[in-house]
């Protein structure tokens, strides 16, 4: 628990900040109220607090001083200033002497003081200030900690020698003496993979340690309750328990977790998932406590089998051809079907599992080749068109995944739409392009295309034939046969699939103007690709 400072000389002001949310389920106490800036020093002597919301604007020493003195004094206190007031030189101030933040009072809510408080938190050392249940009998600093978390992880990894490590260590520093229950749950943050690959080691090991804080923050205070993070976006917390009832530990391990799950979703935007191990009575039984939450955390949906490591982890060579081929085509059709073929085989697993942290993983590294590819002199978009990357942070589903990368998918297409229909074009015939690039293995007239855009038929085809040197179903029919030739050197289709996939009416109509626009049937040039 968090021990908050609250100083301000006027009594309402107290009143209204301490009314501001469930301080106490957000890891939060009142530790005292100052209304002045020496009265605030005294109770920071006597009860040493974590952190300080104090109002900038006070009688005798005001805030800014106050603030000043601390840092001096008190450098683990955490401070966070009030004002009445958007004064940048007092912001500035603040900020120059280490504030988390600078909030104004007819601002504040409970979110913001929550988000606040939070964000103030990550930056205490754990060990700062008396009264710490289970610190107080540690050594001093933090460095302790580290290695206790060290020696968790390498038991949770399944590293020789780690159980007898971590037995003598909690001997060595006396923790866990008066301990008669453990349990252990396993925590998987959901895209943890798709979230860092595109990150440096650093940014990765950053949020990871952001992850470590906030969980050790929710649960509470260690050793009795520990965070350590394992390996791949997983981690495990470990509950300490005097309390003899089996029943009792496991009920508070669950309050705690979803709790934790709250906090990582509310503060850091990161959807997460967990099981929680069988209650034991020894601390050398909590690896087999954790991996009983592991079985449970990666079997998926009770309806669904387990991942036992025999599916498939990667698209096959005729998804990844079809799939360059629709991007190739601009078929948004055909690259939602694929898509949706693809997710039917990985149904059955837990969204962070192996599988299909890969798929969508190879997935994505195509969209981005093809984006790369076909985008060089993109200058005028916008590269917020794209969904990105960190909203899959809050992704927790099967059916949400699918979602995204369908509407990925889909503004990748949009995107590469946009970049062939450009050229030297004015913006209603780089519109009307457009559409036929969208619309081409469908249905598409100049009456349609003109309606959309909001001009008369006779106005597009006049200004179309002058800018392309084409009619409107002259374009249409250049970027059919475009694309049914792409089809045709695929071997994936017959002929006759193919006039219907690129928007031809009938077969006959499509071998007509194959012929025309390059001198040969469409059987000729499947024999002639055959024989290069």
């Amino acid at each position: 628990m968090y021990r908050v400072l609250l100083v301000d000389d006027e009594p309402l002001v107290h009143q209204h900040v301490w009314s501001l949310g469930d301080w106490q389920s957000n890891g939060f106490e009142l530790s005292g109220e100052a209304y002045n800036g020496e009265m605030a020093l005294q109770l920071i002597e006597r009860t040493r607090p974590h952190i300080a919301i104090i109002d900038v604007n006070m009688q005798g020493m005001n805030g800014v001083e106050l603030q000043r003195a601390i840092r001096l004094q008190y450098p683990h206190v955490r401070t966070i200033m009030l004002s009445s007031y958007d004064d940048y030189d007092y912001v500035r101030e603040c900020l120059k002497n280490g504030a988390v933040d600078y909030l104004l009072k007819h601002r504040l809510d409970e979110q913001m003081l929550m988000t606040v408080l939070h964000k103030a938190a990550l930056e205490v050392q754990p060990s700062s200030g008396p009264g710490t249940r289970g610190i107080a009998q540690a050594p001093e600093g933090s460095s302790y900690l580290l290695r206790l978390r060290e020696s968790l992880s390498d038991l949770m990894q399944g590293k020789e020698g780690a159980i007898q490590a971590l037995e003598h260590y909690t001997r060595e520093i006396g923790v866990f003496t008066d301990t008669v229950s453990y349990v252990t749950a396993a925590v998987q943050i959901v895209s943890f993979r798709l979230l860092t690959e595109s990150r440096s080691d650093v940014q990765t090991n950053r949020l990871v340690q952001q992850v470590v804080d906030l969980m050790q923050q929710s649960l509470g205070d260690p050793p009795d309750r520990m965070a350590a993070y394992v390996e791949n976006g997983r981690l495990a917390a470990v509950f300490a328990f005097r309390d003899r009832s089996e029943q009792a530990a496991a009920s508070e391990a669950a309050r705690l977790m979803s709790k934790l799950r709250h906090s990582l979703e509310l503060f850091l935007n990161l959807k997460c998932t967990y099981a929680i191990g069988h209650v034991c009575g020894h601390l050398r039984n909590i690896e087999a406590s954790y991996r009983s939450a592991e079985r449970l955390l990666d079997a998926g949906s009770p309806s669904e089998k387990p991942w036992r490591g025999s599916e498939r982890i990667s698209l096959t060579i005729e998804e990844h051809k079809r799939l360059l081929l629709a991007i190739e085509n601009l078929d948004k059709e055909r690259a939602q079907q694929l898509l949706a073929s693809i997710f039917s085989s990985i149904r059955g697993q837990p969204v962070h599992s192996q599988p299909v942290q890969m798929m969508v993983s190879e997935l994505l590294s195509i969209g981005e080749k093809a984006l790369e590819k076909g985008l060089l002199h993109d200058e005028d978009m916008s590269a917020g068109s794209m969904p990105v990357r960190e909203a899959l942070g809050r992704i927790d589903s099967m059916d949400e995944l699918e979602q995204w990368l369908q509407s990925y998918y889909e503004a990748l297409l949009q995107r590469l739409g946009r970049q062939r229909a450009g050229g030297p074009y004015s913006s209603h015939v780089s519109q009307a392009i457009l559409l036929i690039l969208e619309q081409y293995p469908s249905y598409i007239t100049l009456e349609l295309a003109a309606k959309a855009i909001g001009l008369s038929p006779s106005y597009l085809s006049r200004i179309f034939k002058e800018e392309t040197k084409s009619t409107f179903s002259e374009y249409v029919n250049r970027v059919r046969i475009e694309a049914s030739r792409k089809l045709l050197e695929s071997g994936q289709y017959s002929v006759k699939q193919i006039s219907s996939q690129v928007g031809f009416g009938t077969y006959n109509y499509f071998f007509k103007v194959f012929k025309e626009m390059t001198g040969m049937t469409p059987h000729a040039y499947v024999n002639r690709i055959g024989r290069k």
